[in-house]
């Protein structure tokens, strides 16, 4: 069931074949295509791209038709495109290898197989969109500055709030501004669930006496201290 149409005619391919074989790589082509464009953010240019590249994928492999130095040079052509090419997302580059792949396929005449596998891969894709699968935790790296007069003792000011909304808190630096009427405190904390950041600052402002108060990403201001 999932041999080749074209096991015993690797030399000579009649127009039936040809004919399948393309039919076959438009409607999975478009397949992919439409796969591709649940859910995600796509231009009109790059959904007919991936319609389209599994026919000529399948006109070149069946060109090659077995010969070695055909291939290599196919495959130093398909080289120069990838580098030429700017660099998409991961699901940009499964989508692309999913429609080189289908068009390897039917060119080799494997139709029930990467037909079987096209519908297996597209379910699992829109499964895993529907699904939490690989959601982004709510636990968030922060770093938090504080501004606090003199006049208030920092060491341990904030434990009991940072021990509600965090899982860890760290006083990484400490420093005076103002003339040295005032404190900077920064802390690097990982937030329990990132939609109460708010309810932590304005916690934290109501004891130091609504003073700036900053929130960050961790990766962007590591540098600053």
């Amino acid at each position: 069931m999932l041999s080749s149409l074209l096991a015993n005619n690797t030399e000579n391919i009649t127009m039936v074949q040809l004919l399948i074989c393309t039919v076959s790589s438009i409607i999975l082509g478009v397949f992919v295509a439409s796969i591709h464009m649940y859910r995600n953010v796509y231009s009109k240019n790059f959904i007919v791209t991936l319609a389209i590249l599994p026919v000529l994928v399948q006109s070149v492999i069946m060109l090659v038709n077995g010969n070695l130095g055909t291939g290599m040079a196919v495959l130093g052509a398909f080289s120069l495109i990838r580098f030429r090419s700017v660099a998409g997302g991961s699901r940009e580059i499964t989508s692309i290898f999913w429609s080189m792949g289908i068009g390897l396929a039917t060119g080799m005449g494997y139709i029930a197989y990467i037909a079987v596998f096209s519908v297996i891969t597209g379910v699992t894709l829109i499964l895993l969109q529907l699904t939490n699968f690989g959601k982004q935790s709510k636990v968030s790296n922060r770093l938090i500055k504080i501004v606090i007069p003199e006049d208030l003792d920092y060491p341990n000011l904030f434990d009991d709030l940072f021990e509600e909304y965090t899982h860890e808190a760290t006083l990484d630096r400490v420093k005076t501004t103002n003339m040295g009427s005032l404190y900077e405190l920064c802390y690097s904390v990982m937030l329990k669930d990132q939609t109460l950041e708010k309810d932590l600052l304005d916690k934290i402002r109501i004891r130091n006496g609504n003073l700036t108060v900053t929130s960050a990403k961790m990766a962007t201001n590591r540098e600053e201290l």
